[in-house]
């Protein structure tokens, strides 16, 4: 996926707030729910399956135009661990019942018994679709792509395929 989602990220963010923040500043402060999720699923690595990561992220409850900084850790069952900041973008369709998520998060990783993935610094980035409750609840499906983003010539990369879920903290 290289920087795929990164990019989407940007793009999807950028119109957002050319289109629905700027009346207001581009980058203003607005209240926004704040969001604990939980999520888990499958570990890929050069296209196999290599374990199973446990990941957690707390969005703040407040958004800049329309990202919504976050922080996320997670932990695989070999041992490897990764923690971060970034921000998501949020877009709410089908009458406001479903939602696309991308996010963008540099952070560190600790290799435990899993693969060398190069550099600590490893920026993690994806996309999420899923069903939002009238509660606010969020059920999704989710991808991410970890690279070091050639900060060293070893960069193969790692992905993950999970269930989120995702409550809001009112």
């Amino acid at each position: 996926m290289d920087g795929t989602f990164a990019v989407l990220f940007l793009l999807a963010g950028l119109a957002d707030m050319k289109m629905n923040h700027c009346q207001d500043g581009c980058m203003a402060q607005s209240q926004l729910p704040a969001r604990i999720a939980v999520s888990g699923g499958d570990v890929q690595f050069q296209d196999a399956s290599i374990g199973r990561e446990l990941y957690v992220r707390y969005d703040l409850n407040r958004s800049y135009g329309p990202f919504q900084p976050a922080f996320g850790a997670s932990i695989t069952d070999d041992g490897d661990a990764w923690i971060g900041f970034g921000a998501v973008w949020t877009g709410h369709f089908a009458q406001d019942r479903a939602y696309v998520q991308l996010h963008l998060m540099p952070g560190l990783y600790a290799q435990g018994g899993g693969p060398d993935v190069g550099f600590p610094v490893e920026f993690r980035s994806g996309a999420e679709i899923g069903y939002e409750a009238r509660s606010g609840l969020r059920i999704g499906v989710s991808y991410d792509h970890r690279s070091n983003a050639d900060i060293k010539a070893t960069n193969p990369g790692l992905e993950t395929v999970q269930l989120r879920v995702s409550v809001p903290l009112r």
